[in-house]
């Protein structure tokens, strides 16, 4: 359970990046933001 709980932020996050930012950044840029959300989530 703990694992799909991670698993579930992790995704949240990495879609709200995908909303936010949109396409065209480097793949470090991304990363960096979606760790910092996961980071609130957790």
């Amino acid at each position: 359970m703990l694992f799909e709980e991670l698993t579930e932020k992790i995704l949240e996050a990495s879609f709200e990046v995908s909303r936010e930012l949109g396409a065209g950044f480097l793949e470090s840029v991304y990363k960096k933001l979606c760790s910092s959300l996961c980071a609130k989530k957790v």
